[in-house]
């Protein structure tokens, strides 16, 4: 049980364990894709990067994100093993990926052990974590925020992410689920590129009518999980032209397999977009 909590309590971690940090486009490029003129993409599974392509259109497309500027919204972040919660008031700006969480309650990843609120703030090259305003030199306090600060934000842009340089991409044929046949997408990192023996591996269940994944498995070779065994399940809505995975459910296998109620739920509400964000005003909330 300690290692399936300890594993849940760096879920928000995941992806930025990945090689997303060696192989993310550097801003200058982002800047010129986000203006490029978006057509809808073919999806052939024949060509698994159509496909990724594909998932980037239906989720309205980097171009349309980046007009949009900034992101807010209300993070829950619950533990159903332990009952206990994170939960944050998350800010990005998406042209240099500058992230800000205000936590009103912090019981799994965020310095449980300490009273009031605490804040992160990543301006896209460093993070400072406070407590009641106060900052802290804790080395694992802002180890963990700056983590947390770079892996939120991949959370939020995946589907984008996912088409970075350096992805091995690989149909795998197609699975029945739920009354669908999902196309299958084995999805990995060159090693040369990350410098890592062992790589994130994602199996990515792909609705071929609304292009979304719906579910993905997933291995955790940080904490020596090698093979894709975590299971995400996404729910989807429609946040002013951007599709949003605004509920996810996480299982953990056990012994007796997966159960039936997620290990871990992450929701996303009030979500809002174009709030005039400046690295200068990221971090100030209203009185």
């Amino acid at each position: 049980m300690k290692s399936t909590l300890k594993i849940l309590a760096i879920l928000s971690l995941v992806f930025i364990i990945s090689c997303a940090e060696k192989v993310k486009k550097e801003v200058e490029k982002m800047e010129d894709t986000a203006m490029e003129a978006e057509v809808t993409p073919k999806y052939d599974t024949s060509d698994p990067q159509s496909i990724l392509k594909a998932i980037e259109y239906a989720h309205g497309g980097w171009n349309d994100l980046w007009k949009k500027k900034d992101v807010q919204y209300t993070y829950n972040y619950y533990s159903t093993d332990a009952d206990k919660t994170d939960l944050s008031t998350e800010r990005y700006i998406f042209k240099n990926e500058a992230s800000f969480g205000h936590y009103t309650q912090h019981e799994i990843n965020v310095m449980p052990e300490v009273d009031g609120v605490i804040t992160h703030s990543f301006d896209g090259v460093n993070t400072a974590v406070h407590i009641e305003g106060e900052k802290t030199e804790d080395a694992q306090g802002n180890a963990v925020g700056d983590f947390i600060r770079r892996a939120n934000y991949f959370w939020f842009v995946m589907p984008y992410k996912l088409n970075d340089k350096g992805t091995i991409t690989t149909y795998i044929g197609q699975e029945e689920l739920n009354g669908i046949a999902y196309d299958k997408l084995h999805v990995t990192y060159d090693p040369e590129l990350t410098g890592k023996e062992q790589n994130d591996i994602y199996i990515l269940y792909v609705n071929p009518a609304t292009k979304l994944i719906d579910r993905f498995y997933f291995s955790l070779p940080f904490m020596g999980v090698n093979e894709p065994i975590i299971i995400a399940d996404y729910e989807y809505e429609d946040i002013d032209g951007q599709m949003i995975a605004t509920k996810r459910n996480y299982f953990m296998p056990s012994s007796d397999g997966y159960a039936e109620a997620p290990n871990l739920i992450q929701t996303l509400t009030d979500i809002s977009f174009n709030n005039g964000f400046t690295l200068e005003t990221i971090a100030i909330m209203p009185e």
